[in-house]
């Protein structure tokens, strides 16, 4: 399976027979240092590098390029690249990071109540 294949995949979701407890995978997804964050900001619509740096207070480039490489790699974002001197880079969720945000809303009202 070629990686084109693989990324392509990550955009079909998946109809359970069972429901098993799939915690730890999406920990494994949103639960980087960065990830939350990067994934908040791209709720507002498309951002690109240095917006999303700006944002996110204290995080180095390299965090960051790392967190944007693994949310891509999860399906959760598209990096879109632009022929331009230099180059323009642009990121947003996929419909996959969009699911994101009913899980990161709960999370949000449970530590509204409990913190």
């Amino acid at each position: 399976m070629s990686i084109k294949e693989t990324n392509i995949n990550n955009y079909i979701p998946k109809i359970p027979d069972i429901i098993e407890c799939r915690i730890e995978k999406t920990l494994a997804v949103i639960g980087g240092k960065w990830s939350f964050f990067v994934i908040r900001e791209l709720f507002e619509g498309i951002r690109r590098f240095g917006e999303l740096q700006r944002q996110i207070k204290g995080v180095s480039p390299k965090a960051l390029t790392d967190t944007l490489r693994h949310l891509e790699e999860q399906g959760c974002l598209e990096r879109e690249a632009f022929p331009t001197v230099p180059v323009t880079v642009q990121y947003k969720l996929t419909p996959k990071g969009e699911d994101l945000h009913q899980i990161l809303a709960e999370m949000k009202l449970w530590a509204a109540k409990w913190t």
